[in-house]
C-alpha cells in the first residue's frame, strides 16, 4: 500500500480520529479492531491493512501530541524564572487538560505502553540534541548527556500521566508551574 496515496491518507485519518473518539469513551484495552472499523466506517480488513493492532494505531494517532510535548520541552528556556512556567510548557499542560481523559487512558496503567515509550523516546532525543548542542547547564559533566535527557523525559511523562489521571490538581497552570520548578531545578547547575 502506498502511504502517499490520498485515499490511504484519508483512511488513516479516519482511523486515527476513530481511535481517539473511542479512547475518550472507553479504556484502550476494550477497543477492538471491529469497533474501530465501525466507527471509521471501513471494513475490518482495511483496518488491518493500515495497522497491525490497536496500540500501533493509538501511537500513530497521538504522534502530533508527542511532537508537541517534545517541542514544548525543547522551547523551554532553562533560565526562565522559577515563579512562572514558560509559555510552551503552559500551553502543553492546557492541551493535556483539554484532552485529559484520552491522556489518562493513554498513559494510565491499562494504557498504551508503546505511546508512553514513544513520548519518552522523542523527549529524550530532543533534550539530548539540545544538551549536545551546548544548551546544557554547567555542572552536569559527570552525567552522560543521554542519561540526563532520559531522566528529564521520564519525569515529564510521569507528571503528565499523574496529572491527567486527576492526581495532580485541577488547573493546568498550577501543574505546569509545579513541573517547571522541578524541571528547572533538575536542569540548573549541579551543586
Amino acid at each position: 500500500m502506498n502511504s502517499d496515496d490520498p485515499r490511504a491518507q484519508r483512511t488513516r485519518a479516519r482511523l486515527k480520529a476513530a481511535v481517539l473518539e473511542l479512547a475518550a469513551e472507553q479504556e484502550l484495552a476494550t477497543i477492538t479492531m471491529s469497533a474501530l472499523a465501525r466507527r471509521a466506517e471501513v471494513n475490518r480488513a482495511t483496518v488491518y491493512l493500515h495497522y497491525p493492532d490497536v496500540d500501533s494505531l493509538v501511537t500513530d494517532a497521538m504522534e502530533d501530541a508527542v511532537a508537541a510535548v517534545a517541542r514544548a520541552a525543547a522551547l523551554c528556556p532553562l533560565d526562565a524564572p522559577r515563579d512562572r512556567a514558560p509559555d510552551p510548557l503552559a500551553e502543553l499542560f492546557e492541551h493535556v487538560s483539554a484532552n485529559a481523559t484520552v491522556y489518562a487512558r493513554m498513559l494510565g496503567p491499562h494504557g498504551s505502553a508503546r505511546f508512553a515509550a514513544r513520548m519518552r523516546e522523542r523527549l529524550t532525543a530532543e533534550l539530548t540534541g539540545r544538551f549536545a548542542g551546548g544548551r546544557r547547564p554547567p555542572g552536569w559533566e559527570d552525567v552522560p548527556v543521554d542519561v540526563h535527557a532520559a531522566y528529564l523525559a521520564g519525569a515529564l511523562v510521569g507528571v503528565l500521566a499523574h496529572w491527567a489521571a486527576g492526581e495532580g490538581g485541577d488547573r493546568a497552570e498550577e501543574a505546569a508551574l509545579a513541573f517547571w520548578r522541578l524541571f528547572r531545578a533538575a536542569c540548573r547547575s549541579a551543586p
